[in-house]
């Protein structure tokens, strides 16, 4: 059995199978609007048999953007220019989401295809970057403290890019609050030390990604799914653990989350046990707190894939680096995996007369 090519279902969103592609930055975007790289990127991997694809880490503010070439909602123009790679994805059968981001004391940086490392400085484009408390992240420029104020404002921010995802047709939200970006630079000790009641204890630190999550779900369609991307843990004494990751779950259940997508790391430099699969045993933990997961890292073959599902470690699997190389990953997987059906169906008219033959 194949059941990495079963649906899924999230509220009223069918999802057509189980291979997703996770939020990947291109740092193609101009003034945060994305364009002819976008329809060709994420076209390509709709029409190569993705079930979700969940665009890349997209700003709520300008602040917000990882790189001054990233994506964003902030403005209708992006709205606009999202609508027509929606529609496109879904011409090919596949759901669409958008990752929510903001990106805090690990933003305005330069990446992508720039040689230089570190902070972009202001006179070259770059921005003030802010973050729960004003520690720099290792290499970067020093953030400022957001103050409460610019704190309802990010909560506000994120719900105006959720209401204008919808108008654009994404199926899912996904809210970043992994990797050292800002909610879960909230999240962790090792990055907030505030005094207020968005720092301290659990309560405190997980106070704003609860906020984004109702403010989200507040305008966000009660049928369509909203995800979480979690650092589940930072692989750091002092820091966000794996049973802190266990508490919060149930909590983001109850403020109308629907999904864990489950990552680990990104904060602070840590010493993580890198190889094949190698987050695979965290989603699986993650999994028992009671949402269902996607699993991601390391993830290239589809026999590995499928035993993620046969082991019931995942609800779905996410595959990154591998589906750069190889947009139709999911069509190679069905026919790999003897899926013959699957492979049929997610086979564009198109290409058939290239199609694998047995």
């Amino acid at each position: 059995m194949t059941s990495l090519f079963d649906p899924i279902k999230l509220r009223d969103v069918t999802i057509r199978n189980r291979v997703w592609l996770p939020p990947m930055c291109q740092y193609q975007a101009t003034d945060g609007v994305p364009g002819d790289w976008h329809l060709m990127h994420y076209g390509a991997r709709a029409a190569g048999g993705f079930g979700l694809i969940i665009a890349e880490a997209t700003a709520v503010l300008p602040e917000g953007r990882i790189t001054p070439g990233c994506c964003g909602l902030w403005n209708d123009a992006q709205r606009d220019a999202w609508a027509p790679v929606v529609a496109f994805a879904h011409r090919q059968g596949a759901a669409m989401g958008v990752q929510l981001n903001h990106a805090g004391r690990k933003a305005s940086i330069w990446k992508g295809f720039s040689p230089n490392q570190g902070t972009v400085p202001i006179a070259d484009g770059g921005w003030q970057t802010v973050a729960p408390s004003p520690i720099a992240f290792q290499g970067y420029a020093p953030p400022r403290e957001l103050t409460v104020d610019e704190i309802y404002d990010v909560v506000a921010a994120f719900a105006s890019a959720a209401r204008r995802a919808d108008q654009a047709g994404f199926d899912a939200i996904e809210l970043h609050s992994a990797h050292g970006y800002l909610l879960f630079e909230f999240m962790s000790p090792l990055s907030n030390e505030r005094t207020d009641e968005y720092g301290g204890d659990f309560t405190g630190r997980t106070r704003l990604l609860l906020q984004v999550c109702d403010a989200v779900r507040a305008v966000w369609p009660a049928d369509k799914p909203l995800l979480v991307r979690l650092s589940s843990t930072e692989w750091v004494d002092g820091g966000w653990t794996m049973d802190d990751t266990l508490a919060l779950v149930p909590l983001l259940e109850s403020h109308g989350v629907d999904f864990i997508d489950v990552s680990s790391a990104g904060n602070v430099p840590a010493t993580v046990p890198f190889g094949p699969g190698y987050q695979v045993p965290l989603a699986a933990q993650v999994r028992e707190a009671g949402l269902p997961v996607s699993a991601v890292g390391l993830i290239t073959k589809p026999g590995q894939a499928q035993k993620v599902l046969d082991k019931g470690q995942a609800d779905a699997v996410e595959i990154g680096r591998a589906a750069l190389h190889r947009p139709d990953w999911p069509l190679w997987a069905a026919y790999k995996l003897g899926a013959d059906d699957a492979y049929n169906a997610l086979l564009p008219p198109s290409y058939i007369r290239a199609a694998y033959r047995r």
